[in-house]
């Protein structure tokens, strides 16, 4: 018996019963989380075509072209440019009211792929480096750093990840099944030993999921090399571009696409004129408290920095604290 079979079968169950017999897209990078969903995917499905997004030169589209060839399945390219990149966010945002330069990078990706496919299902390897130990992040933090920095990761996928790209979906008249977060296969991955699933190194980074596609028939998969998607595809790099076409820095050109729509503001701290990157689970958690209150981001920050002004330090933050 393999030492991760019951794991093995979890995941070719929860990936046989989302896509048997029907017709699916799969959002591909060319790396193994995507590859062995559509390997998988195509021993079930009536048919699979794989997706890939990237610009013409991009790490993503040279792996995508070359493993669905492997796998001798049907591939497209989602091509994304500096020309193209502007719209594209802007639609983006249109589908999600989402205004952090992060996710609208990260989820770029999905976002033309469900633009694209003629499939009304896709399936997604998202959730394979939050439980697999995918995350480059991870394998420098001590122990309480790698906690921390393993639940971060986590409450993201859930709060900020999963609820965009259901927003996209939909926008585009599509469902997304998440095979690596089926219930089957989290309950088989809670039982590993969690230092089977911590990497010591960059390379040893989803060991567990590596043996996994070996012992299901794809060793080819274990080996494949991944960028993080908002990089692999060139997405990150492309908006980079673009903005300082127009004389801009990153996060004001995303905020100035928000804003050109009539939306709100683009987040918690854009309209005070602050430019810091704000953690996505912090400005979700913000904007509920926001909303319960009838305030706006800049009504909130009007009356911090009115604080900060007639107080001259921090200090009242302190014995709120201490409250």
């Amino acid at each position: 018996m393999a030492k991760y079979e019951e794991l093995g079968i979890a995941i070719e169950g929860s990936v046989r019963r989302a896509c048997e017999g029907k017709r699916v897209g799969v959002a591909f990078s060319g790396g193994m989380d995507s590859g062995l969903i559509a390997a998988l995917a195509s021993k079930y499905a009536k048919s699979v075509t794989c997706y890939t997004c990237g610009t013409d030169d991009s790490f993503d589209v040279a792996a995508g072209r070359e493993l669905a060839g492997i796998l001798d399945l049907p591939w497209v390219q989602c091509r994304i440019s500096e020309e193209s990149i502007e719209n594209d966010i802007r639609e983006l945002i249109l589908a999600t009211k989402v205004s952090d330069p992060f996710t609208i990078s990260y989820e770029m990706q999905l976002f033309t792929v469900c633009r694209t496919a003629d499939e009304r299902l896709i399936l997604s390897g998202q959730g394979s480096d939050e439980y697999f130990g995918g995350c480059a992040n991870s394998v420098t933090e001590d122990d309480a750093g790698y906690e921390s920095f393993r639940d971060w990761g986590l409450e993201r996928l859930m709060k900020v990840s999963i609820p965009c790209e259901r927003s996209i979906a939909s926008n585009f008249k599509k469902k997304i099944a998440y095979p690596y977060l089926d219930d089957e296969v989290l309950h088989c991955v809670s039982k590993l030993d969690p230092a089977e699933l911590r990497p010591d190194s960059l390379e040893n980074r989803k060991s567990v999921l590596k043996t996994v596609a070996s012992d299901l028939g794809y060793p080819v998969l274990a080996h494949r090399t991944k960028k993080a998607s908002q990089y692999g595809s060139n997405t990150t790099e492309t908006i980079r571009d673009a903005a300082r076409a127009k004389g801009l820095r990153y996060n004001r050109f995303i905020a100035g696409i928000y804003e050109s729509l009539g939306l709100r503001e683009a987040n918690l701290l854009r309209d005070a004129a602050v430019d810091v990157r704000m953690d996505p689970i912090l400005l979700y958690d913000a904007e509920k408290v926001l909303s319960g209150l009838g305030k706006t981001h800049s009504e909130a920050m009007a009356a911090f920095y009115k604080k900060l002004v007639s107080e001259g330090n921090l200090d009242f933050l302190e014995d709120e604290k201490k409250e």
